[in-house]
Formats: C-alpha cells, sequence, structure tokens
C-alpha cells in the first residue's frame, strides 16, 4: 500500500511553486494510534506531505526523468496541532534546481495561520544503478490525475502543462 498525505494540488506553476491539500480526519488510522484519546495528525506526517508535494513540484520540473528522494530535512518547525476537521495546505516552492538535487521551502497553514514550515533537500538520481522503480509510468499518471496536477498545472508562460507521453 502506498500512503499519500495530500488530497490534491490547487495550484501548481512548474518549477516554481505548489499548493497542495491535505484534509485531517478522524477516519484515518493514525489518528487514534498517536495519542490515544487525543486525535492530532503526527508532525513526521505532516513533513511527509511537505515532502510530497515538494517532491512532486520537483519530479514535474526534471520532466521525471530521474528520482526524486528526500534527502534533508532542516530547520522544521511546528506552531499548533493539526486536528480533525482541519484542511493544511502545503505550499512549496523551490528554491535551487540543479541536475544532481533541489532545495525546496514548504510552509503548512490552517487558514491563514502557519502551522509548520521547513527547509527540504531532494537528490536526483539516476535510473538504474541499484536505484529501485517506484511507479510504472501509468500508474503514476493516475495518481497525477487525481491529485488534479494537471487540472490546475501552468507553465511560467501560464500555458497549461501537458501530461507526459510515456
Amino acid at each position: 500500500m502506498r500512503w499519500f498525505w495530500i488530497d490534491r494540488f490547487e495550484e501548481f506553476v512548474r518549477g516554481k511553486y505548489a499548493t497542495a491539500v491535505k484534509n485531517v480526519s478522524l477516519a484515518e488510522e493514525h489518528m487514534h494510534d498517536h495519542f490515544p484519546g487525543v486525535a492530532l495528525m503526527p508532525n513526521s506526517l505532516i513533513v511527509e506531505g511537505m515532502a510530497q508535494a515538494a517532491g512532486l513540484l520537483v519530479a514535474e520540473a526534471i520532466d521525471y526523468n530521474r528520482r526524486v528522494v528526500l534527502a534533508k530535512v532542516s530547520g522544521a518547525e511546528f506552531y499548533f496541532d493539526a486536528v480533525p476537521g482541519d484542511t493544511l495546505k502545503f505550499h512549496a516552492e523551490i528554491l535551487d534546481l540543479k541536475p544532481a538535487g533541489s532545495l525546496t521551502s514548504v510552509k503548512a497553514t490552517v487558514g491563514d495561520e502557519v502551522q509548520g514550515a521547513a527547509e527540504i533537500f531532494f537528490a536526483h538520481l539516476e535510473p538504474g544503478e541499484g536505484v529501485p522503480k517506484l511507479f510504472e509510468p501509468e500508474e503514476l499518471l493516475r495518481w497525477l490525475d487525481q491529485m488534479h496536477i494537471y487540472d490546475v498545472g501552468r507553465d511560467e508562460a501560464g500555458q497549461p502543462l501537458t501530461r507526459p507521453d510515456w
């Protein structure tokens, strides 16, 4: 089973920034196990949601030609707990994009309040050379469609993104 900590994208500008949404629900199993009797979204899973939003932004910017792997989370801070009924928005921005890796900044907000923030570095690994394949292209495209990347995605000139032709 694969875990997604984002539900959809609301905005996506190729190589620049994206906003993804995660609705926190009491129906999620981890809400009952983290602190029994006190349902809250673990900050580690919020970091994972931040990384997924930023990682997909980076992967699309490099045309999915390399595997984008979380390498380092620095300066992560959280200001209050996310609880059932909250809608987390992950605002991801690419700060630096190089062939070997990328640096991103991500904020999680609930309404107008910043819930957490982190800088996340990703390594870009070449396919092969002992790097396992994570997804079949068709499977990845189905997930990207369900997250609405190609419904809201635009390039820097404002033109709609096109789905990869693998």
